[in-house]
């Protein structure tokens, strides 16, 4: 899955973390991600301590926290019968090769617009935050990279439960932040993973991100004349699985952490310019890197790497600091 290009027409940043992939659209790969043998499973003995400090809960089964209202608009709206078979056979299948909990869906607005920004470790991290959302009663539209639009099966299902394709090394950048925005300003709700591509960090922590979600959500939000909520999914656990065989089936933990507030890089908005200022939008971008290796940190219960962030422009580590 492909979520956010890197954004062209903009003045190249001194930041690696958020420069660093702005040549060719912002969307060439480098590299193979590492292999599972890089990371430890999540152990048993980690999931109980989560479960000490949070209401660890099943994402696989509908309303995992409790009665709620789901939004029937949206879920009319996105072909209802073709989704719920589709998320009743995601479902049993990540069951019966995990055990999956989460906290923080309660997080989970019953209305309205909002952004999900989720990490990219590897494809549970696309099927499981979007199983948890439509269990919660939403239906988010999500970016993905066009190529998966051909897979056979897979490709027409996407496109059945809200893919928005992402041409990749096209030159469409611009337009395809105006679309993303044009989804929200509409009401509905985004996901995307501002990585662009499964991390390459060896030890897969979170790396550097593309610019394009700080710039949709300020751009959003100037446009709806309020901040647009955004939340920060981070799910950890599947990089050691092996997907050929993948029992005994490894623990996955996902949390959809609190609200994450921006309204200080909108107080100036009616002295911006035609777009956001770079440095509100790098700003935010860092902010939401920051905040998933926190988490990160906190689901595998060690500390990331102290040399710094993996910076995908680069291929090494860069230090941890603000733009």
């Amino acid at each position: 899955m492909t979520p956010v290009v890197g954004r062209t027409g903009t003045e190249a940043t001194t930041d690696p973390a958020i420069d660093g992939v702005r040549h060719n659209g912002g969307m060439t790969s480098k590299g193979r991600p590492s292999p599972r043998s890089s990371v430890s499973p999540l152990s048993d003995a980690q999931v109980r301590r989560l479960a000490e400090r949070h209401d660890l809960v099943d994402p696989t089964r509908y309303y995992p926290t409790g009665p709620r209202t789901p939004n029937a608009t949206e879920i009319e709206a996105q072909n209802p019968g073709a989704t719920r078979f589709l998320l009743g056979a995601v479902s049993v299948t990540l069951r019966s090769r995990s055990r999956i909990r989460a906290w923080g869906l309660e997080n989970v607005p019953e209305t309205g617009p909002f952004i999900t920004a989720a990490t990219h470790v590897t494809m549970y991290d696309v099927f499981v935050p979007m199983m948890a959302l439509f269990h919660m009663g939403r239906r988010p539209r999500f970016m993905a990279k066009a190529e998966l639009g051909h897979w056979p099966v897979v490709g027409p299902c996407l496109g059945l439960v809200g893919m928005q394709s992402v041409p990749r090394r096209s030159g469409k950048a611009k337009a395809i932040e105006e679309e993303s925005v044009r989804i929200l300003t509409s009401g509905r709700p985004l996901t995307i993973w501002p990585e662009g591509t499964l991390t390459r960090d060896p030890k897969k922590w979170p790396m550097s991100l593309k610019d394009g979600v700080g710039f949709i959500a300020l751009e959003a939000s100037r446009r709806l004349g309020r901040q647009i909520p955004l939340f920060c999914s981070i799910t950890w656990g599947a990089a050691s699985i092996n997907q050929w065989w993948p029992w005994p089936r490894r623990n996955i933990v996902m949390c959809y952490d609190d609200r994450l507030d921006y309204a200080d890089l909108l107080g100036d908005v009616d002295a911006w310019g035609a777009e956001p200022p770079v440095e509100a939008v790098r700003e935010l971008t860092w902010r939401i890197r920051e905040r998933m290796e926190a988490v990160e940190s906190e689901i595998r219960g060690e500390e990331p790497p102290a040399e710094g962030y993996w910076d995908y422009r680069t291929m090494s580590r860069a230090p941890r600091r603000r733009p």
